[in-house]
């Protein structure tokens, strides 16, 4: 006779209704929890939007100026090769390519400090930055400067390292150079509450960061013209004059053009102008308000669940019954 050799199931575990009942989530339990506290969610809320709106209403509003360049095409040089071309080399003076874009240029020059001190310094920007005049051409919401004004007394200042600092600090937030890929039109735009100041900003950073490039380029010119004018006169071969003159007279027509042209390297398509009194960047105030209402609503909501779990936690903990 065959053995039946099949193991005996294992009965599975049914939770009890009772423990099933307490893990269920009671929806009307949850919304008699809101309603008894509604009262306290209400005045979280309207403390919350109240604080935001106060806020908003003591924030001016921001805008924002830009020039809109075009780079131009730089003549590519006479290009020596053989000794000449190493011995260049050899002696650090590049005979061409190599070069960075316009974009890449004027960006490296924007961002570095040495450049935004003396620039701060040059046009006396800490005064504009902190002049009380400056606050006169903001623009509030409803016309209204009366917070602003609560909160913000008459700065003090002094011309050292560190008020220059801040200054370059809030200018580097403040001035941005970007490149459209596709076209490769070179923007540079400024933002600030006083809409005449940014547009002063862009016209001054592009004109210094301009002329600082020409001085670079420049100098890096001399120093070729020097280098071909000292192997012009040490070299006996024809051939080798006749490219060399060639690229000194190049060097000297380009010299002379970049100081023909007031912006080097690029064309301004837009030059920056005044921003519209009504074309604002920022705040985005109705945004700002609906989302500090909705997150004041949810966070209200949480605490009083969390203030009902701790009640809860409590009262279980005194009633349950002590050992003896």
């Amino acid at each position: 006779m065959q053995e039946n050799t099949t193991m005996p199931q294992q009965p599975y575990y049914v939770m009890p209704p009772e423990c099933a009942e307490e893990d269920e989530i009671d929806l009307r339990e949850l919304f008699a929890t809101i309603g008894r506290y509604k009262g306290k969610i209400a005045l979280f809320t309207f403390v919350v939007v109240s604080l935001v709106l106060a806020y908003l209403l003591a924030t001016p509003n921001s805008y924002s100026s830009k020039a809109v360049l075009a780079p131009q095409e730089q003549q590519k040089g006479v290009s020596l090769g053989g000794g000449l071309g190493a011995l260049a080399g050899m002696a650090g003076i590049s005979l061409g390519g190599g070069q960075m874009d316009a974009f890449t240029s004027l960006k490296t020059i924007l961002e570095d400090y040495d450049f935004q001190k003396y620039v701060i310094e040059k046009h006396n920007l800490i005064d504009r930055w902190y002049d009380e005049n400056l606050t006169k051409g903001y623009v509030f919401a409803l016309g209204y400067d009366g917070l602003f004004k609560l909160f913000h007394s008459k700065p003090e200042y002094a011309h050292d390292e560190k008020t220059l600092f801040q200054v370059y600090k809030a200018l580097k937030g403040s001035v941005s150079i970007s490149s459209d890929k596709k076209s490769g039109a070179i923007t540079l735009s400024a933002s600030h509450p006083n809409r005449f100041f940014a547009r002063d900003l862009v016209l001054i950073y592009l004109d210094e960061a301009v002329n600082r490039l020409r001085e670079n380029e420049m100098l890096d010119v001399d120093k070729k013209i020097a280098y071909y004018e000292k192997a012009l006169e040490s070299t006996n071969n024809v051939q080798l004059r006749e490219q060399l003159s060639q690229m000194i007279s190049s060097l000297i027509q380009k010299k002379v053009l970049a100081q023909s042209n007031r912006y080097y390297n690029v064309q301004p398509l837009i030059m920056p102008g005044v921003a519209n009194v009504m074309d604002k960047t920022k705040p985005k105030r109705g945004l700002i308000l609906v989302v500090a209402f909705i997150t004041s609503i949810i966070l209200g909501i949480f605490a009083v669940f969390f203030l009902e779990f701790l009640k809860n936690s409590k009262n279980d903990e005194g009633t349950a019954p002590r050992a003896t």
